[in-house]
């Protein structure tokens, strides 16, 4: 028999709480990572190296995956050994298979260093929003999924106001300092965003053709992504990482950035069980207002008419994307009511519309979430 999930039996008044710390959660989590990230990068003193940070962060999850496999055991190693020969050395084709998404989010993890370090933190929460039209493109490419005219209208809207943003921060945007360079910035987001929908994709066709569990498919992700790592460690920093050593640099606010990097995306694909599309989307949308207040008071920020056009944009995409289809049919409606006669109505006694996606609940397919949570 199969067991419901525990969160299906809460009271509604203990559910609707979830939801509301679910979406305290996202918009924590969303905004204080890019803000961290900033902020440790732009520190006196020593820098610390990037590609070290990617690699703890990637042996940091790996291992709360094997605790957690373990726990799901019941603490019996033999057990878990056996289950990891299986599934890893025996499997080993499917093993391999996890090799391309690692690759790709082990280059999109150090990317996202590069535009942070040359970008605003408001900007980069602006512009890497992109990542929603990439994974939407992908979807419809590489799985057949189809969008509603009213979703392909909000990505025109996304990609508009991320365009105001790059035009104002071409245009000046306030102080900039020496060592930022835009260009390379916007570069690597705009990589950055491509490799995440191209990588979200790819690993959702292979859930669906894989019995696996999260955590299983997370350890042996954090295997390839630790391999990996190492190796871009070694060919990007490999001599300066010899000669001063691999924890160069590290403050606690560098511990505080690997720790939200390792664990965050593991605490969001938990907490996010309890929100729901509508809710994900606002804590996108919030998530940019706080770290654009946030640039304000730390790194004093420059906000003007463009930027808030843009960032306007891009939040009202957010959320028009992010509504069931349901909703969005009933917009549509309202909007031709106002001209006329509605010439199609549900018939009586008949289910309602399904639901922006038949695969809500799959966070996969989750626009709205860090990368993390699409495979931690």
């Amino acid at each position: 028999m199969e067991r419901r999930p525990f969160w299906g039996s809460l009271p509604n008044g203990a559910h609707r709480r979830l939801k509301y710390i679910s979406l305290a959660v996202l918009v924590v989590q969303n905004a204080s990572l890019i803000l961290s990230i900033r902020y440790a990068r732009t520190l006196p003193g020593d820098r610390f190296f990037a590609t070290t940070a990617v690699v703890m962060a990637e042996v940091l999850k790996g291992l709360t995956c094997l605790l957690l496999l373990f726990a799901q055991k019941r603490g019996n190693v033999k057990h878990l050994v056996l289950f990891l020969h299986e599934a890893v050395l025996v499997q080993y084709v499917d093993t391999l298979k996890l090799a391309v998404p690692s690759l790709i989010y082990t280059l999109q993890n150090n990317l996202q260093y590069v535009a942070i370090s040359n970008l605003p933190a408001a900007t980069f929460q602006v512009t890497y929003q992109l990542k929603i039209l990439t994974t939407a493109l992908f979807s419809v490419f590489m799985l057949n999924r189809s969008l509603s005219r009213l979703q392909w209208a909000s990505l025109l809207l996304l990609f508009t106001g991320v365009a105001i943003v790059q035009a104002q921060q071409a245009g000046g945007g306030g102080p900039r300092p020496p060592d930022q360079n835009p260009g390379a910035g916007l570069a690597a987001v705009v990589a950055s965003c491509l490799s995440s929908g191209f990588a979200g994709v790819y690993f959702e066709k292979i859930l669906k053709g894989s019995s696996g569990s999260v955590w299983l498919r997370n350890l042996q992700l954090g295997l390839f992504g630790t391999a990996l790592g190492l190796v871009g460690l070694w060919w990007a920093e490999g001599t300066a990482v010899a000669r001063r050593g691999f924890f160069f640099g590290y403050t606690p606010a560098v511990w505080g950035v690997v720790l939200n990097q390792a664990f965050g995306g593991l605490l969001v694909a938990v907490v996010v069980k309890y929100a729901d599309n509508i809710l994900k989307g606002f804590a996108t949308s919030l998530s940019i207002v706080l770290s654009t207040v946030a640039s304000i008071r730390l790194f004093g920020f420059h906000v003007d008419l463009l930027f808030t056009l843009g960032a306007g944009l891009v939040i009202g995409a957010v959320y028009l994307y992010s509504l069931p289809r349901g909703a969005a049919k009933a917009i549509a409606s309202t909007s031709a009511s106002a001209s006329g006669p509605c010439t199609h109505q549900q018939p009586p006694g008949q289910p309602p519309p399904p639901q922006l996606s038949s695969h809500r609940g799959d966070l996969s397919t989750e626009p709205f979430l860090p990368k993390s949570v699409l495979v931690k």
